[in-house]
């Protein structure tokens, strides 16, 4: 027993010698001094015909989404709406004639024509008052801007559920990756042990365990293939399903990147730059041209009337005009509405204006609590859990560990590098979210 311990000693003491010659370990950094974490974004198969990155991603779905590209024809409804509200009225011709003897067709002659009947032709046409047709131009303008401004909203959504579904797919790319390397050495390792069960070093009991163990590798595999797969099933249907081939794939490195905005400079930009914020703005704006319209159509307008008539061989001019006496009516609910519809649009912006100084500091304190769990893995722990790994295996490989002893240190290395990956993940999704509050991919 005691030979048995000191040969294991001897063997630790000898791999931390080696480790230590090969690769000196380096003084551990927080994330934002930028420590170089094991490399975690690698493909895990052979790349796809089609290689994209995030810009790229994004790019493609700003312009093959379909959602995307359906609302967008919402800005071209309404531009068509101007178009309407700065028509003028058509005139209106009219035309009558008098007094013609159907029911004695004998009498209808060139004379009875000229000198008995009667003729009337006319043209009539609406005067607008109160510049209602630039009032109507003004608002169908106004709220064009504002299906602008919501149309930019959405293409701020759009950008953000692509940046996370991409974070999904480089997750599962590395997932799988992580699998793929735990079964190869696993494999080896389940080798090494049938060997020394071939030789009577250990029981069929240990075998066991390790072909058990053996199938949860196995089993890993199988299931980031199928997170892989329906993660690129999902992105590309937000890129624009006919615009992506079949095999596509992603190309990025998955790995930190560093923020160092402030919060405050965060929040100023986002007063900037939120597309929300602009549409709550330009509905204010909106709803005081819809005001105005209703003001000037509470004025009555005048409807003139120019007539031409030949009756008993004498050709006549008339002129009319009519307008509505505004005793009863003078638009004033209409106009009431309107003045309510301008508080609740300054009301909206102000809750626009707290939703987005909100919106940015939740989406910070998210990010900088992922960038602290990042910074805990990249401090040493993803060392020592591979160190912990490479000691417990070479000495159950020389038999100086016992078999549950490596399967220990292999579950805590596979859990340490899949929390990891996971936490970078989050991290990265935090930062997305980061960049759709403020409403910009450029932070400070």
């Amino acid at each position: 027993m005691r030979s048995t311990i000191l040969r294991f000693f001897i063997l630790v003491l000898s791999f931390s010698i080696t480790e230590s010659v090969v690769a000196p370990s380096q003084s551990a950094q927080s994330p934002s001094q930028g420590t170089q974490a094991p490399p975690v974004g690698q493909l895990a198969q052979t790349p796809g015909a089609q290689l994209i990155t995030l810009d790229q991603a994004i790019q493609m779905a700003l312009e093959n989404n379909h959602n995307l590209l359906a609302a967008r024809t919402t800005i071209q409804q309404n531009e068509a709406e101007e178009i309407t509200a700065n028509l003028r009225p058509d005139p209106v011709m009219l035309g009558d004639t008098q007094f013609l003897p159907l029911f004695q067709p004998s009498q209808i002659t060139t004379d009875y024509l000229d000198n008995t009947a009667q003729f009337d032709l006319g043209v009539s046409y609406l005067f607008e008052r109160g510049k209602k047709r630039q009032h109507r131009l003004q608002a169908a303008k106004d709220q064009t801007a504002v299906t602008r401004a919501q149309v930019g909203d959405n293409e701020r959504t759009l950008t953000f559920n692509v940046a996370t579904d991409f974070v999904n797919v480089e997750l599962a790319e590395s997932t799988l990756e992580l699998a793929n390397q735990d079964l190869k050495s696993f494999q080896n390792t389940l080798e090494i042990t049938q060997a020394r069960y071939n030789a009577g070093d250990i029981g069929l009991d240990d075998l066991l365990k390790m072909k058990l163990q053996f199938l949860q590798f196995q089993t890993d595999v199988a299931q980031a293939k199928l997170a892989r797969v329906q993660g690129l099933s999902d992105l590309r249907q937000l890129l624009g399903y006919e615009s992506v081939t079949a095999d596509y794939d992603v190309a990025s490195s998955f790995d930190y990147q560093p923020m160092n905005g402030a919060l405050e400079d965060l929040q100023m930009a986002a007063l900037k730059s939120r597309p929300d914020l602009q549409a709550a703005r330009l509905g204010v704006t909106a709803s005081n041209s819809q005001f105005q319209l209703q003001k000037a159509i509470g004025k009555r307008d005048v409807t003139g009337q120019i007539n031409y008539t030949h009756i008993t061989g004498l050709n006549n001019l008339s002129f009319f005009g009519s307008v509505q006496l505004p005793i009863f009516d003078r638009n004033q609910g209409e106009i009431k509405r309107a003045g309510f519809a301008i508080t609740q649009a300054e009301e909206q912006q102000l809750y626009a204006n707290g939703q987005v100084l909100t919106d940015v500091r939740d989406a910070y304190e998210g990010w900088k609590a992922n960038a602290e769990i990042v910074g805990l893995y990249r401090s040493g722990y993803l060392d020592d859990a591979q160190q912990s790994r490479d000691i417990t295996e070479y000495a159950y490989k020389h038999g100086a560990a016992s078999l549950l002893d490596f399967l220990d240190a292999e579950r805590s290395y596979r859990a340490t590098q899949l929390g990891y990956r996971q936490a970078l993940a989050l991290y990265l999704q935090a930062l997305e979210q980061l960049r759709e509050a403020v409403g910009t991919r450029s932070l400070p």
